[in-house]
């Protein structure tokens, strides 16, 4: 057995008053023999929202055993553009590396010391995992080990030493491919700092990490337009606008001779957002595509936030290009503990265990639980009366998306129950799509495509047939696309299985909603207590709390 891996994502912004700034969704690990003890992402226990404050909490975390940290261990730490250092509140684990000037798969040596008890410490074994070798390597825990012949693409908003960077894994050796600021920064910069595109959502600097996903969401409400395009080039995309958004008006009416405003039910804006989507998709697709040309690769692995835009991730897909693609269920920066634990385990020659995504264990007891027949027929038939149902089973996900553990679910089948579960409880924007989770079987029957391994994570758009639209409506898109969660066996989960193959089977239910369970702008509830009060607070009807059915109101 060989010494554990802690494994931290803590470094600190360098701004402090625009939360949650550049750095965000803090989070810890703890490896050993290729196997997840621990993993904890600071929201979750904090709850605040991509919490960013690891160093005030780390040594309260250890202190009261919600992470279990031995006295002795491997430390890794994950830099970012920002910097390398780490040091908790009252200085009793400090961590320091010398600034990296290219990216490498190699082990990097830093200097780190852990005062373990009063004044007893000592020096640690401590390396620096650079941030987009930990986003290409949170895939190993989910997926094993790399493939030969892939490509290990990293694409992010902001990682150390560029937003995009690429390596090839050939004959057992990865070598670098190049990475920069300029060949994707402008894609990535729609989504995460565009002053048009935040306006439009009426978001603001600060909340770029929401922003991704509500205008993916809102793209799909509008069409792709050449002229728009053309109209964004020629301003640099409106990137340097900020409080400059009425300009960006006044331009619209130069040019195209249209009244617009900053509201969501804008046709133009709509048009703009679905403009912006597309020239997202093509610039990832267009870099793929040439690297492909060059390498010939069998399989992708991908990661970074910019992999959880699905409809991006489909259109690999079905390019043909790979015989496979993989990208992690923590993609973005939730995963770079995980990444950085599983990068360190592989350079000390672990192999590196499958793990399902119910990782999220730190602070958590008793979360072994059994489901019996009664209590899954008990919650079919509640969802049958068009009820809302949390699940708050086990060790919950880890990553952005609820895939069954710490979900919201109800019949999908009904627009209106899906706008009141979207917009009244749990206070989202009229435009954004709400998500299904079925059997996988179902998933073949209603789609034009097949789900691959991303499906198991919400990480695959699906085109819905005609015929089973009526039987979806509540959770088909307004282009007639739904991201599907599909589940095959109990192995996914247990519960979700068996509540879908008794509703298929006994009443024809082919789908259900599954959205994460919290209100707008708060964390994914972590535990039995949080999932109560949140219930209530929601007023939803019932509540599965480790396999038994709670009702709440009747």
């Amino acid at each position: 057995m060989t010494k554990p891996t802690l494994a931290i994502y803590g470094i600190k912004d360098r701004n402090l008053f625009e939360y949650p700034a550049y750095v965000h969704d803090h989070n810890v690990c703890i490896m050993q023999d290729g196997k997840v003890l621990q993993y904890l992402q600071l929201e979750r226990f904090s709850r605040r929202k991509y919490d960013n404050r690891l160093d005030l909490f780390l040594e309260q975390l250890i202190e009261q055993k919600v992470i279990d940290c031995p006295e002795d261990f491997d430390l890794v730490c994950v830099n970012d553009f920002v910097g390398n250092a780490f040091i908790s509140q009252n200085g009793r684990l400090r961590f320091e590396a010398d600034r990296m000037q290219n990216l490498s798969f190699d082990s990097v040596k830093a200097n780190a010391y852990y005062q373990y008890d009063g004044w007893n410490g000592k020096e640690l074994n401590a390396f620096l995992c650079q941030h987009e070798i930990a986003h290409i390597c949170s895939n190993l825990p989910f997926y094993g080990e790399f493939k030969d012949n892939s490509l290990l693409i990293s694409i992010d908003g902001g990682s150390s030493l560029g937003n995009y960077s690429a390596f090839l894994f050939k004959d057992g050796k990865i070598s670098h491919i190049e990475n920069n600021w300029t060949d994707l920064g402008f894609a990535s910069k729609l989504f995460n700092d565009n002053s048009l595109s935040f306006r439009m959502l009426n978001a603001k600097p600060g909340e770029h990490c929401s922003v991704p996903g509500k205008l993916m969401g809102f793209a799909s409400w509008g069409n792709y337009d050449k002229k728009i395009e053309d109209w964004l080039v020629k301003h640099n995309y409106f990137k340097e606008y900020w409080k400059k958004e009425d300009s960006i008006l006044n331009s619209i009416n130069q040019e195209f001779g249209i009244v617009a405003k900053y509201d969501t039910h804008d046709p133009f804006m709509q048009n703009i957002a679905a403009t912006m989507q597309r020239i997202f998709e093509n610039a990832i697709l267009q870099k793929i595509s040439l690297l492909q040309k060059r390498f010939h690769s069998d399989y992708l692995y991908y990661g970074g936030g910019c992999a959880l835009n699905i409809v991006t991730n489909t259109k690999i897909i079905e390019s043909g290009m790979f015989k496979d693609v993989f990208i992690a269920p923590c993609c973005n920066d939730s995963g770079l503990s995980i990444g950085a634990a599983a990068f360190m385990e592989m350079q000390k020659g672990n192999k590196i265990q499958i793990h399902n995504p119910y990782l999220c264990n730190a602070g958590l007891d008793n979360t072994d639980y059994e489901i019996s027949d009664n209590e899954i027929a008990a919650t079919a038939e509640f969802l049958l009366k068009r009820k809302i149902v949390g699940v708050c089973n086990g060790t919950a996900e880890i990553g952005p998306r609820a895939l069954g553990n710490r979900s919201l679910i109800a019949l999908a089948d009904s627009k209106e129950l899906a706008r009141k579960m979207s917009m009244e409880v749990k206070k989202r924007e009229w435009y954004r799509p709400i998500a299904p989770i079925m059997l996988k079987e179902n998933a073949e029957k209603v789609s034009f495509q097949k789900p691959n391994c991303l499906a198991k994570f919400m990480l695959m758009d699906f085109t819905i047939k005609p015929e089973f639209q009526r039987q979806m409506e509540g959770v088909v898109h307004s282009n007639q696309t739904a991201r599907i969660q599909t589940i095959e066996t109990e192995n996914d989960n247990k519960f979700m299985y068996r509540l879908l193959k008794y509703l298929n089977d006994k009443h024809g239910v082919i789908a259900l909603i599954n959205t994460s369970f919290n209100a707008q702008g708060e964390p994914i509830v972590h535990t039995p207590q949080q999932a109560m009060e949140s219930a209530k607070r929601m007023c939803i009807d019932g509540l599965v709390l480790n396999g038994k059915l709670l009702t709440l109101n009747n």
